[in-house]
């Protein structure tokens, strides 16, 4: 008996969605913060949840894009949510762009947002607080 040929993708995806699931559930674990970790030529600062996740998905360019685009926007306002989402099949195709970053006042004031054609960034969807010049995940806050 013949059997069907193995479906790699298939794997590929369950590798992916059980590294997501863990991502995702270890990062509900950071309240607060012990150690800060520093951006020096932007001289901004990121904890411990953030160091964790830039370690375990490859993503200090999340960090160091949204420190400086943060930074730059603190004139307009002192507390600044960063929203990272990958967008649906159909917004990428008409956009160009794979994913998004929603910068806004917590108000539903948007104050910047940003296209990212390509990513590699694990999770679909991801927010960030920049408060006093430290980026945090909320519960950190």
């Amino acid at each position: 008996m013949e059997h069907p040929p193995f479906n790699h993708n298939f794997l590929k995806h369950t590798t992916m969605d059980t590294q997501v699931n863990k991502i995702e559930k270890q990062l509900q674990h950071f309240t607060g913060t012990e150690m800060y970790y520093h951006i020096p030529i932007l001289k901004t600062r990121f904890t411990d949840g953030l160091k964790y996740l830039a370690d375990v998905a490859d993503c200090y360019w999340l960090i160091t894009d949204a420190s400086v685009i943060a930074k730059s926007l603190k004139y307009k306002s002192g507390w600044i949510t960063i929203d990272f989402k990958r967008l649906p099949e159909d917004k990428r195709t008409a956009s160009g762009y794979e994913a998004e970053i929603v910068y806004s006042d917590g108000n539903d004031t948007i104050l910047e947002r940003h296209g990212y054609r390509v990513t590699d960034f694990p999770l679909d969807a991801l927010r960030l607080f920049f408060v006093n010049d430290t980026l945090m995940l909320p519960s950190e806050y």
